[in-house]
């Protein structure tokens, strides 16, 4: 896609339904992109493939993104959005930032495809700026100092990112990519001797088990853990 000019919000409603009967939107093109990316991969993210799938033009997407990148971060934002849906703050700053933190994760996972294209993006786009604002407010009304909550902001955020990219590069594979993978921890560890390999012997029931999920709770844990080591003592506490 080619630079164009963003059309104002205002002025961006088609006032004829598409082919398919329905009135184009921001939210209608974004809603599609997703679910052919989920179908197709990467290659979906196309004007000619967009256009075809919601009955219009494939000219009249420029009203609502200037190029293929501007969707990418909607794509991305609208993920951001989905883990935030039903999430409200309690005042327990740890519990809050383990529900998001696990929201954020989920929903990245539940849509691979879409999060191998835009989990390392920054889309600087309402969702998102709505959960820097929340993350940011749950640690400093938790007591953190400014300079403390940012880092710990930082850290949290991209660890999140890092285990939903990893995980969904891993459920994005074709099935017997994934089965394969499985089948190694059994084909290849379970048969490992305790005389070379005493540490995978002794553990293998466990380990094997372990490594069929993902690890992003236990290292969430870990990380909330040490948030609370770091947290300034407060009256009371």
């Amino acid at each position: 896609m080619a630079e164009r000019v963003v059309v104002p919000e205002d002025r961006r409603q088609r006032r004829r339904p598409t082919k398919h009967g329905a009135v184009l939107s921001e939210r209608l093109i974004v809603e599609t992109a997703l679910r052919l990316v989920a179908q197709h991969g990467a290659e979906a993210l196309s004007v000619r493939r967009l256009g075809a799938a919601l009955g219009a033009d494939p000219s009249a997407l420029y009203r609502y993104f200037r190029n293929t990148d501007a969707l990418l971060l909607a794509l991305a934002d609208e993920l951001i959005g989905r883990a935030q849906e039903g999430w409200a703050v309690t005042g327990d700053w740890r519990a809050d930032l383990r529900a998001i933190g696990l929201r954020i994760h989920a929903s990245y996972r539940s849509n691979p495809q879409a999060a191998l294209l835009a989990s390392h993006r920054t889309t600087g786009r309402p969702h998102e700026t709505r959960a820097v604002e929340a993350i940011l407010g749950i640690l400093r009304s938790g007591g953190f100092p400014d300079a403390l909550a940012v880092r710990i902001y930082h850290a949290f955020v991209d660890q999140a990112l890092a285990f939903a990219a990893q995980d969904a590069a891993a459920l994005a594979l074709p099935r017997a990519a994934q089965d394969a993978d499985a089948d190694v921890w059994h084909a290849v560890y379970g048969r490992l001797s305790a005389d070379t390999h005493p540490n995978i012997a002794a553990t293998f029931p466990l380990l094997a088990a372990d490594m069929c999920d993902s690890g992003y709770p236990f290292a969430l844990e870990l990380m909330l853990g040490a948030v609370t080591a770091l947290r300034p003592a407060a009256d009371g506490d």
